[in-house]
């Protein structure tokens, strides 16, 4: 078994590659999309900015990079779902296409995205970037409906379907057919092990960014119960990934999963161990004063 990590400079920057890196242009965002005038308003140090803090102004803004960087004529999602930010996104993408050797369009690479949510963002900023086609899943049949209707408006069925998981206990079987062949599976599992850990660890953040204990909770990116936690937290998630990927060998040739703890790499290494992984790598991603990574491994 191979393994190895690979890793941006220490000062953490986003991929090369990604259209994120630097300060928000707002003027031009707001030219492609007008709804965001209503959110920005000068900052105390003179910028044009937005109330992070706010759920609506951050799905505005997301709309506004969505459509000024990636083309995109339509992009919504309900208030109750998961609204994530594009620059980090985006760089899982530029990574992925880093490990599989696919920097430039090709429209024959295809993926999985597991969870692809109401927002669709993976499969959307993956062809845009490189016009991969995608296979998106989710359990959640108002988010597959909803990630539908985006890959629709934008014209782009033909390159993006999206498809129902029936079997929540299951992340590969009942959504790749058995003669599916595809380049890699990509995914964002749930972080924490309960709804109460998942408040918890909201309520520490919002403690740290305001300097003070929030009265209330209040998410600024949303998110239903199957986006923000499950039974295990993303530990059991990747294992029983890990173990059902060996069954898909022959049809994937990576498989890859965001780890937000650093100290969940351990348990993860050893089981990809017991499935004989033949190769696994281990990839650092800077955004900010933040490192995330994503683990992937092949047979």
């Amino acid at each position: 078994m191979q393994k190895a990590n690979t890793s941006p400079s220490k000062t953490s920057k986003l991929h090369p590659r990604n259209k994120h890196i630097g300060r928000y242009n707002f003027e031009n965002l707001m030219k492609h999309s007008p709804e965001l005038k209503g959110f920005c308003k000068l900052n105390k140090y003179g910028d044009l900015s937005v109330d992070f803090f706010n759920p609506e102004a951050v799905k505005a803004l997301n709309k506004a990079l969505l459509k000024s960087h990636y083309n995109l004529e339509f992009w919504d999602v309900p208030s109750q779902f998961l609204c994530p930010p594009i620059p980090g996104r985006a760089d899982y993408i530029h990574y992925l296409a880093d490990l599989i050797g696919d920097t430039t369009e090709n429209q024959n690479i295809k993926g999985l995205d597991i969870g692809t949510g109401a927002s669709c963002v993976y499969p959307l900023i993956g062809n845009k970037s490189y016009g991969w086609q995608f296979i998106g899943t989710d359990i959640d049949k108002e988010a597959v409906q909803c990630a539908k209707e985006i890959v629709s408006k934008n014209n782009l069925s033909k390159s993006i379907d999206i498809r129902l998981q029936i079997n929540k206990a299951n992340k590969l079987e009942g959504v790749l057919k058995p003669d599916e062949k595809i380049d890699f599976v990509m995914c964002n599992p749930p972080f924490h092990a309960s709804a109460e850990d998942a408040k918890k660890a909201s309520m520490r953040k919002l403690k740290n960014l305001k300097g003070k204990q929030p009265q209330k909770l209040v998410l600024n990116f949303s998110g239903q119960q199957n986006e923000l936690w499950c039974k295990g937290g993303e530990v059991r998630f990747i294992k029983d990934l890990i173990f059902e990927s060996r069954r898909f060998s022959k049809q994937c040739k990576w498989f890859t999963s965001l780890v937000s703890k650093a100290s969940n790499l351990e348990k993860i290494y050893k089981y990809l161990e017991t499935v004989e992984a033949r190769e696994i790598k281990t990839i650092d991603m800077g955004q900010g004063q933040k490192i995330s990574r994503f683990i992937a491994w092949r047979f």
